[in-house]
């Protein structure tokens, strides 16, 4: 039972996590097709009592189709032929995502625009207005 730091009051516990190996994908040659060095890691986001429930909604939406219906979070790894180095760089993975999703995004406060900007506007749209206008042929 080891505890992954997140952040400074977030910290996920190991044993909330399931990895499984199997075997990569991609072309073979000698030894390949006998060593399970892809990890899969699951991770239940919706029955995690580690994040709060605000973390957990935007985790959903970053996760995009990462994230099961059920509320399942896997991640897949198998950049390296050690079962080792796609271990960390999937938990890696895992903590740099959640991280992303403790950062409340900003409201955006609706702005008018400038008189001055609506004056260039409409401006540029009357030149623009012009110069397709000359490009027809003259009236005799």
């Amino acid at each position: 039972m080891v505890a992954i730091p997140v952040t400074r009051s977030i910290a996920i516990d190991s044993d909330e996590l399931i990895e499984t190996a199997t075997r990569a994908g991609g072309p073979g040659g000698q030894h390949v097709n006998t060593t399970d060095s892809a990890v899969i890691l699951r991770f239940d986001v919706a029955n995690s009592p580690s994040l709060p429930e605000a973390v957990k909604l935007r985790l959903a939406t970053l996760a995009g189709t990462r994230m099961t219906r059920e509320g399942v979070l896997v991640l897949r790894s198998e950049g390296s032929r050690s079962q080792l180095l796609n271990r960390q760089e999937v938990r890696e993975r895992l903590v740099a995502l959640i991280q992303q999703a403790t950062i409340v995004p900003k409201k955006r406060r609706p702005t008018k625009p400038t008189k001055a900007s609506q004056t260039r506007r409409v401006e540029a749209k009357a030149k623009r207005g012009t110069i397709k206008a000359n490009r027809r042929r003259p009236i005799d």
